[in-house]
């Protein structure tokens, strides 16, 4: 059983930088590959970034990729996404996801566990 706690959302203006923070529980944090997932209002959840158990893998989403930095601290039991440049559009429900041993990338249904998500508004 893992359960994650997502912390660092917040009111940003466009432009600006935000840094979320997804802590687990448990004490195999390690074999799990860890992504983060992301909902608008009115729209399906998307996914966002994801990261290998090892750290060593990452995968974006496209339209994403340059501004976002997905990373992991085993030893913290922590995964990171680490937004940049951030537009209104990037305007969401941020959620952790972890999967049991996915390589650099796995899909909202294969997804094993959930945080409860944080909430990232940019105004313009």
């Amino acid at each position: 059983q893992v359960q994650l706690v997502e912390s660092g959302g917040g009111l940003v203006q466009a432009g600006g930088s935000l840094r979320l923070s997804c802590a687990a529980s448990g004490r195999t944090f390690s074999s799990y590959s860890m992504g983060w997932f992301r909902q608008a209002p009115g729209k399906e959840r998307e996914f966002v970034a994801a990261i290998s158990w090892s750290g060593r893998s990452t995968t974006y989403a496209d339209s994403l990729k340059g501004r976002f930095t997905i990373s992991r601290d085993n030893a913290k039991n922590t995964v990171y996404l680490q937004m940049n440049s951030l537009k209104p559009e990037d305007t969401a429900v941020y959620y952790c996801a972890a999967k049991y041993y996915s390589g650099n990338y796995f899909s909202i249904d294969e997804s094993d566990y959930w945080g409860q998500g944080t909430q990232v508004t940019v105004s313009s």
